[in-house]
């Protein structure tokens, strides 16, 4: 595996950097929001603007990497993330904020973007597996990781914007001295969603539904934390261990659902998500809650490439990307519902609302996934695709599991 991200490295770490800087924002800006008496449903309405900005951002910056190329679209995306960053520290106000992380996510985005299309092209047959592996590694990882910055910076002052900051403008250099040309950015189309759901029921209402879920806890999940009296270095440990959880688990779900009907897999996934997240509304975040924490990251982590995964199970290998386009779309419009939905809850019953909702949302998941066992065909075990562990950020990221060998070329610069 270390042979085959030799050529990538410096997108590796580039993407790794970049997460340690930015990962950590949306759970510094929700304490900052929560100690300062913002309401959840404004906290809310701040965590939508940028699911909202992320899924804007997937969809339009498709054309500026068409015009200016690659290293010129990373290099403008990331110095505007790194300005925005420190725009934070300007007035604690609302709509400022919500202007704000509306940019970061349209940032973010283009982020992804570039980076996941220059690892397609630059990936040769073989190993395309090793270096989605690799990419989601760096990618949860430094997401993981960068929330104990907090730790380190604090959270009352302007020193985590500045450490943020400068880590994301750091991330700009392993791109801006790669020796590496920028590829050709094919554009492609998202299957409609009409067209996904008749195909596959479940896969389209698990992204949904997985996408309010993530979308809700990463937004609110700190405001959650500190609402029931947990410090700084204890909310940036329950959501790294959240984050970290839904790394680990991804691997062992995705192995067992090759080996048994996918739909099975899926419905043990969300039984195991909703009861780890109804016991995390009776537990609490801390000391048992870690535990939980872990599982219910592990378990609701994979729901969407288990989801993608059944649905490759019914397409045809040409419609396999299109899919997955039209899958991030669904996950984005949820992930943008998420944080509005449970801050209209938390502001009826308290801060444990953030997992009743979540719990009965995974348990509507459970639901739907046993009456779709009962009607539908099993997909013969001979049809089944391996499955892929992928990330929840653009079809570039589909199309480093299949696809055409890239043209030999220079390797990264160290």
């Amino acid at each position: 595996m270390i042979v085959s991200l030799a050529p990538v490295r410096s997108l590796l770490l580039a993407i790794f950097t970049l997460m340690l800087g930015a990962g950590f924002l949306t759970t510094l800006v929700g304490i900052r929001l929560q100690a300062g008496g913002t309401g959840p449903m404004v906290i809310g309405l701040i965590a939508t603007s940028y699911f909202a900005g992320l899924a804007a951002g997937a969809v339009r910056i498709g054309r500026l990497v068409e015009r200016i190329g690659h290293i010129r679209t990373f290099a403008v995306v990331v110095a505007l993330l790194s300005a925005s960053t420190l725009a934070y520290t300007l007035a604690e106000q609302p709509l400022l904020w919500m202007l704000l992380r509306f940019i970061d996510g349209c940032c973010v985005a283009g982020v992804y973007v570039c980076l996941e299309s220059w690892l397609n092209d630059r990936s040769e047959g073989p190993s395309r597996g090793s270096v989605l592996a690799g990419y989601m590694i760096a990618l949860y990882l430094g997401q993981g990781i960068g929330q104990q910055l907090l730790n380190v910076a604090g959270a009352v002052s302007a020193r985590p914007f500045v450490l943020a900051s400068l880590l994301i403008s750091l991330s700009v250099l392993p791109v801006a001295l790669t020796r590496m040309s920028g590829p050709t950015l094919q554009s492609s189309t998202a299957l409609p969603v009409w067209r996904l759901y008749v195909v596959s029921p479940l896969a389209i209402i698990g992204v949904a539904l997985t996408g309010i879920v993530l979308g809700a806890f990463y937004g609110i999940g700190p405001v959650y934390a500190a609402e029931l009296g947990l410090s700084v270095s204890g909310t940036a440990g329950f959501m790294t261990v959240v984050i970290l959880g839904g790394v680990v688990l991804q691997w062992p779900l995705g192995r067992l659902s090759d080996r048994f009907d996918r739909r099975s897999i899926i419905i043990l996934t969300t039984a195991a998500a909703a009861v780890s997240a109804f016991a995390l509304a009776l537990n609490g975040p801390e000391g048992l809650g870690l535990v939980l924490g872990g599982i219910f990251g592990g378990t609701a982590f994979a729901l969407y490439p288990l989801c993608v995964a059944h649905a490759n199970d019914q397409l045809a290998p040409a419609e396999r990307i299109s899919a997955t386009g039209g899958l991030v779309l669904v996950y984005s419009v949820g992930a943008a519902i998420g944080p509005l939905l449970v801050s209209a809850a938390m502001a009826l019953t308290g801060p444990q609302g953030l997992f009743h909702v979540i719990a009965v949302l995974t348990a509507g998941v459970f639901g739907f996934g046993l009456w779709r066992r009962m009607v539908g065909d099993r997909v013969p075990a001979a049809m089944q695709q391996a499955y892929q562990a992928l990330p929840r950020t653009t079809p570039f990221a589909a199309e480093l599991t299949a696809g055409p060998s890239a043209p030999e070329g220079d390797a990264a610069a160290p």
